[in-house]
């Protein structure tokens, strides 16, 4: 029996040394066995103790676990190969493998920009999910603001120093981006100039994401879903998205309706003419039922006054705020305001006037020769009509 055994293996032995082949092969290949199979591990080890973060409260070791899964395993994927590679040329010798220190190096410094991005992506997202959850203050603008520009410092100092790991000299790179940023500069004026409108929009904060958000500049009017930093992105009321130039946010005027305190409901109301004597009796009921409306912010100004002899109605005015400040529920107090008013009318045994004409006829006037009209009366909103 073991003399067969010998046999065998000195066949295989014989085999691989044939087709060039040694022990090295077999190195490589439990390392990369060795380095699939912790892979493998890793993953499933992740993915149960990712399932158990996700049911804490904590925010931060969520994200951290959740960057560090795929990086993790790309990493130990790097160091498994680059070992099998350094095995392969330590055998064959060949020129070609003496580049693999520096790519494993840069491949590592890649895998931790990565994660770190990674980190920043997750972080951000789970602080604006986890305050809009408790229903905490919470400003997405700047969250969104330092999440760019942390990413974009990790982008920056992984490509420094994976040029310095090459060999290429720092300060004479930082030389040549001051010598050819002013050349940079005036090629990509616009994108600049939309860089710092993007910056001054965070610094300033005239609108935040998910702002409504109007210019009587400009026809620009909708909610405000991402704030680039070359563009902003305003979804119209119609459902159409719009794209602005940060720069154009410099130059125009901006209205923040969402930031509104209270809604103005500013209406006029006329009464016929021959409902005079119950006008005073109707602006204080009026004025009595706003100021105790559950819609109407009693603390703000608050006005019911008769302020002018129309042709042909005698009107007075409402002046007052609403709670709300939601477009559709301010709307809803108003209907309930008016209808209000109109009851209030009615129950004072008056009516709201509404437009008419008045045609007098001269006295004395010959049947057959016609009548005559001297005037017209086109009334606004009318107090009857005599004929």
């Amino acid at each position: 029996m073991h003399h067969v055994q010998d046999q065998t293996e000195q066949a295989i032995r014989g085999y691989m040394d044939a087709i060039g082949l040694g022990s090295w092969a077999i190195q490589v290949f439990l390392v990369v066995l060795i380095t699939a199979i912790l892979s493998f591990v890793m993953r499933r080890v992740f993915e149960r103790v990712q399932r158990t973060l996700e049911r804490t409260q904590t925010v931060w070791d969520d994200s951290i676990f959740w960057a560090l899964r795929r990086p993790l395993r790309a990493f130990v994927w790097i160091v498994g190969l680059s070992f099998a590679v350094q095995i392969m040329q330590h055998e064959s010798g060949a020129v070609i493998f003496a580049a693999i220190n520096p790519l494993r190096d840069i491949a590592i410094i890649t895998v931790i920009a990565w994660f770190l991005v990674r980190f920043i992506r997750r972080a951000e997202t789970n602080l604006i999910e986890s305050s809009s959850a408790d229903g905490t203050s919470f400003d997405r603008t700047t969250v969104d603001a330092l999440a760019k520009l942390l990413r974009l410092s990790v982008i920056i100092t992984a490509a420094l120093v994976a040029l310095q790991t090459l060999g290429f000299s720092i300060s004479g790179v930082l030389a040549f981006g001051g010598v050819g940023g002013i050349a940079v500069g005036f090629a990509a004026k616009d994108l600049l100039s939309n860089f710092f409108g993007g910056l001054t929009i965070y610094l300033d904060r005239p609108f935040a994401v998910g702002d409504w958000i109007l210019s009587p500049d400009r026809s620009i009017e909708g909610v405000v879903e991402n704030i680039g930093w070359r563009r902003t992105l305003i979804r119209k009321f119609d459902t159409r998205p719009l794209y602005v130039p940060n720069s154009t946010f410099t130059n125009i005027a901006v209205e923040n309706p969402s930031r509104m305190n209270n809604r103005l409901i500013h209406e006029t109301i006329g009464v016929r003419y021959e409902d005079a004597a119950a006008v005073r009796r109707i602006v204080t009921a009026v004025e009595i039922m706003l100021k105790t409306h559950d819609g109407i912010d009693g603390d703000n100004l608050l006005m019911v006054n008769f302020n002018q002899f129309a042709p042909s109605s005698l009107d007075f005015f409402i002046w007052c705020y609403t709670r709300t400040t939601q477009w559709a529920l301010y709307h809803t107090v108003k209907q309930d305001v008016l209808l209000n008013i109109l009851d209030i009318i009615h129950q004072h045994g008056a009516e709201v006037a509404y437009p008419t004409s008045t045609v007098h006829i001269a006295q004395g006037a010959s049947t057959g020769g016609g009548a005559s009209a001297p005037g017209h009366g086109s009334a606004g909103h009318g107090s009857g009509s005599t004929l």
